[in-house]
């Protein structure tokens, strides 16, 4: 089941138990009667506020926003911490430095992505993984019975604070600690309003950014809340939902775990194979992925009249070739993008096909690379600085 999150979904709710999945720490400081909210690892989050997201939007690309998202740490310690996670992920873990994180896939044993989420080494032989949708601790139980290892839940909320300025929010909440110094992909533990935490430079945007992770009941969560806002308030830090990081997530190339790729589909056919360590020896799911193609299925889309919608079909000469995964109109380059999974791999960038939305009508696209601009990826490394300039006319949702 998809997580989906277009602007259709806002009006296709239902009522459910508020016990029934956990709720955010930060909901005194965050609820508003607009609110619309969704679940992901059993966490409640924000879907919208009711706000203008495009203006969120820009204020993400120029200034900064804070996110209370539902990704969940699960911490794996122990002796055999670091075999059993080679053997449960497909990434090479035994290499990893301590305050290093890697981009990590579980497989099926089918050779299917089932999970994708950020693994961080803390100590020598504990790890938090930063799971995506899914039931992730249950399938980690599931194959620890050969292992000296425990696994648990650190009931961490995380908060990412993403966008240029991110950087400057940070230094003032830390004193700081918090600096240039930090790379991307890496991490560690920060002094922050008179609290202990481990800070990443990470996140979910493809902007400059950092994610805080919670302590559990340790941590004074509104204390937490109020001293970034303080502290971001001169840096143009405002709270959004999370309309504006989605479109900044597709624009990026962001994939999501059983929106774009799901566990009938090989890590290669979603264009992740430079993530997929086959020479380190066995893991879940090496033996299925031995001979496949490792070509990639999955690829931007790109339309000027309509923005593509989940479940749109890709025509090439009147025939279904492939389907639209999700979609998001793009405020940067002015015209609709979203992702495509094509049936079978071939050569589809910078192909004209045909799109049929949900609502018959039929458009004109183009297949793409993604991500669909700043291909090197130097807004979130930290190297372009540079504050875009909002179009005159672009596109609006």
């Amino acid at each position: 089941m998809g997580n989906f999150q277009e602007a259709s979904d806002l009006e296709s709710n239902v009522s459910i138990s508020a016990r029934r999945f956990e709720e955010s720490p930060f909901i005194e400081r965050t609820d508003c009667p607009g609110m619309v909210r969704g679940v992901y690892a059993g966490r409640y989050f924000p879907i919208s506020l009711g706000e203008d997201h495009i203006e969120k939007y820009w204020r993400l690309r120029q200034k900064a926003l804070v996110f209370d998202t539902p990704e969940k740490p699960i911490e794996i310690s122990g002796p055999d911490a670091v075999p059993f996670l080679d053997h449960v992920l497909a990434r090479r873990v035994a290499s990893m430095t301590e305050g290093r994180g890697y981009y990590a896939i579980a497989c099926t044993p089918q050779g299917g992505v089932f999970m994708d989420g950020v693994i961080f080494r803390l100590e020598e032989n504990r790890f938090w993984y930063v799971q995506a949708d899914g039931p992730f601790e249950t399938w980690l139980m599931a194959h620890s019975g050969d292992y000296d290892v425990t696994i648990s839940d650190p009931n961490s909320r995380v908060l990412q604070i993403q966008g240029p300025t991110s950087l400057e929010i940070m230094k003032a909440a830390s004193d700081g600690a918090v600096n240039e110094t930090l790379k991307y992909f890496r991490s560690g533990y920060f002094d922050i309003g008179g609290q202990q935490f481990y800070v990443s430079r990470t996140g979910f945007t493809n902007e400059l950014g950092y994610e805080i992770y919670c302590n559990g009941a340790k941590t004074d969560h509104l204390a937490l809340w109020d001293h970034l806002m303080t502290c971001g308030a001169p840096h143009g830090l405002e709270f959004s939902s999370c309309r504006a990081m989605t479109l900044r997530r597709i624009e990026g190339g962001i994939l999501g775990n059983l929106t774009d790729m799901t566990p009938d589909m090989t890590p290669f056919e979603a264009g992740l194979a430079p993530f997929i360590d086959m020479d380190k020896g066995d893991f879940i799911g090496r033996d299925a992925l031995v001979g496949k193609d490792t070509r990639s299925c999955l690829f931007g889309i790109t339309c000027k009249t309509e923005t593509p919608a989940s479940g749109a079909v890709v025509l090439n000469g009147g025939v279904a070739v492939g389907f639209v995964t999700a979609g998001i109109p793009s405020p940067t380059l002015g015209l609709g993008v979203g992702y495509v999974r094509f049936d079978a791999p071939g050569d589809w960038v910078g192909r004209s096909l045909k799109m049929r939305l949900p609502d018959g009508s039929t458009h004109d696209t183009q297949i793409v690379d993604v991500p669909f601009f700043d291909r090197e990826k130097a807004i979130v490394r930290g190297v372009d600085r540079s504050i875009p300039e909002r179009p005159t006319i672009g596109t609006q949702a």
